[in-house]
């Protein structure tokens, strides 16, 4: 559906070692372009004794998406692209993976690095773990008393909640719902409060 999307659930860090290399893969999450970058800038920063930093990073949804990789001196498509088809695997967006290398004297040829690339990214991703988001809308809806009741036991069917609630002569209530159920929540208060509900909606991620 076109109101869900992917992210890891908490940053992570996973080494593995090969032929004496070392891959130091960390994954974070990001919201945008430039804090991909800045995530980016700190590793290399904190690890400036490192051969390479090689990365891939996908950020936004739907036509929003934007995406990058580096090999980062590595052979070409040994290294950021195969931590970017890792990311790709798992539908994930919002997502950087960052694989550094210390290099262990030993060379592992295109198709040993491409697997070592992999590997780690694969790893870190796993014991980060991977969330389910939502695109939700909030509404402002203000009802009468006799139809409060009512509304609050139909929100489960909507997977709404309550945020808010203001009493006065009337109820105004803040409520949170997935963007695809957002037109079906509305026509269901206007159906309960027989027309009288005043509802106002605003889209956010």
């Amino acid at each position: 559906m076109d109101d869900q999307y992917y992210t890891i659930r908490a940053p992570s860090q996973h080494e593995i070692k090969v032929k004496g290399s070392r891959f130091l893969a960390e994954s974070e999450v990001v919201a945008s372009v430039e804090e991909a970058q800045r995530s980016l800038e700190r590793i290399r920063k904190r690890e400036h004794a490192a051969t390479h930093h090689c990365y891939a990073y996908r950020v936004g949804i739907s036509d929003q998406m934007r995406f990058k990789y580096s090999d980062d001196g590595e052979p070409s498509g040994t290294a950021g692209r195969p931590i970017y088809d890792v990311i790709c695997g798992h539908d994930l967006t919002n997502t950087i993976v960052v694989v550094t290398r210390y290099f262990g004297g030993t060379k592992l040829g295109t198709g040993g690095l491409a697997k070592a690339y992999s590997e780690a990214a694969k790893l870190v991703i796993g014991k980060s773990g991977v969330r389910q988001n939502y695109i939700t809308a909030s509404l402002k809806v203000e009802i009468e008393f006799p139809f409060l009741d009512q509304l609050l036991k139909t929100l489960p069917k909507y997977a709404a909640k309550q945020n808010k609630a203001e009493y006065s002569d009337r109820v105004t209530l803040e409520l949170e719902v997935r963007k695809s159920k957002v037109e079906d929540l509305i026509a269901e208060i206007t159906r309960l409060s027989a027309g009288n509900a005043k509802i106002e909606k605003n889209q956010r991620s």
